[in-house]
């Protein structure tokens, strides 16, 4: 009965220590994606780099690809500024999961979905709902992102909305303008007609 209660105290133990753990790498990635986030919603490209793994490997929205953190500021910076189209990036990321582990709990799986806002310099701004899936390795004693994936739903997002209403407006202001120039014809005709009779 002894053995059977030490027993019982080691495995319980041993799980607890394994449940902290896993809280403990947890709480360092939801770090790590608050310094994701912070650092594009502030324009501070080169502050989220340290949680990037030496390997790191992007495809963001715009389905480019990036090899290596030195090539993360330069994508950013291509695309947003004061001077450029879209001047500002606000991005949020939301987990579907807490990150599932590999079994030595060196590399692990962690999935979500998230809403970009991107603002344009004529005023307007455009949510993108978007779905990521991301790998993350234990680097150096601590966990680095190694790759991320991001997208969005190509036939429903706000762009596409936009150019379908656009394309409604316009195919409804055709069909109006045809049948006035329609009704506009068909009275002269029947004034002429009316004329030489």
């Amino acid at each position: 009965m002894k053995k059977t209660l030490v027993l019982l105290l080691a495995l319980f133990s041993i799980n607890a220590f394994a449940s902290d753990q896993d809280e403990a790498i947890h709480q360092e990635l939801r770090q790590a994606l608050g310094l994701i986030e912070s650092s594009i919603n502030s324009g501070d490209y080169d502050k989220m780099l340290p949680v990037f793994s030496k390997d790191f490997r992007a495809t963001p929205i715009t389905q480019e690809f990036i090899k290596g953190k030195e090539e993360v500021s330069p994508y950013f910076h291509s695309w947003f500024g004061p001077d450029k189209f879209l001047k500002k990036l606000t991005i949020s990321f939301t987990p579907d999961v807490e990150t599932e582990f590999s079994a030595d709990k060196t590399w692990g799986v962690v999935y979500g979905k998230g809403v970009e806002k991107y603002q344009l310099s004529d005023g307007r701004s455009y949510d993108f709902a978007t779905r990521w899936t991301a790998t993350v390795v234990l680097e150096d004693g601590h966990w680095k992102i190694r790759t991320i994936h991001m997208g969005t739903n190509f036939t429903d997002n706000p762009l596409l909305n936009e150019a379908r209403n656009a394309f409604k407006k316009a195919l409804y202001g055709a069909g109006a303008g045809g049948l006035l120039a329609g009704l506009g014809l068909g009275f002269l005709l029947w004034r002429k007609k009316r004329k030489s009779a």
